[in-house]
């Protein structure tokens, strides 16, 4: 893992999968660890470049660590929402705004409206809904998402100013001028 996360997610992949082949072998196929390991592959995998691969090992992940673990369980909403991000990733923003609608009301029901990661995931979907064409609802979504994420991380948190760029950059799309920076 901190191999990926140092910069290097190729060699991360290259780790992941030779660990795999032994989890596998030692634990079996649906073993939790074993299936960690997978998801920890598949993002690794799209960090390295291959995004649509990655959305496809998770695409079989994800009922996997459904039926082993449960639907509600952290590690399966986990990799819901790595499918939703690869999704996106891969060329469907629709499809990641679609999986991240219906994943984000699951985990709020679970940890409540101002988990970190609903905020993110909100901010997410805010992304997605404007890269699938509807910039103006993008920049709504984050207006109205902004004050809570200053409220509950502060005005200084990184996720903060990430949002603040984002809701001016799908502003300025929204009112018809032309994006000048990539997210």
């Amino acid at each position: 893992m901190w191999t990926g996360v140092t910069g290097d997610a190729a060699a991360a992949r290259d780790l992941f999968a030779a660990l795999l082949a032994v989890e596998e072998r030692v634990h079996g196929a649906e073993h939790p660890l074993t299936l960690r390991t997978r998801g920890w592959l598949a993002d690794n995998t799209g960090e390295a470049g291959d995004p649509a691969a990655a959305r496809d090992q998770l695409a079989v992940l994800v009922p996997v660590s459904e039926q082993i673990l449960g639907a509600d369980h952290p590690d399966t909403l986990g990799l819901r929402g790595a499918l939703a991000h690869w999704t996106g990733e891969a060329g469907d923003p629709a499809g990641a705004r679609d999986q991240l609608a219906a994943l984000l009301p699951l985990i709020e029901q679970i940890h409540g409206p101002k988990y970190p990661r609903i905020l993110r995931g909100r901010r997410d979907l805010a992304r997605w809904t404007g890269e699938a064409g509807d910039p103006a609802s993008a920049r709504d979504q984050l207006a109205a998402l902004l004050p809570v994420i200053e409220r509950v991380l502060g005005p200084e948190h990184p996720d903060t100013s990430a949002a603040r760029h984002e809701l001016s950059l799908w502003t300025g799309i929204a009112d018809g001028s032309p994006s000048t920076c990539a997210n």
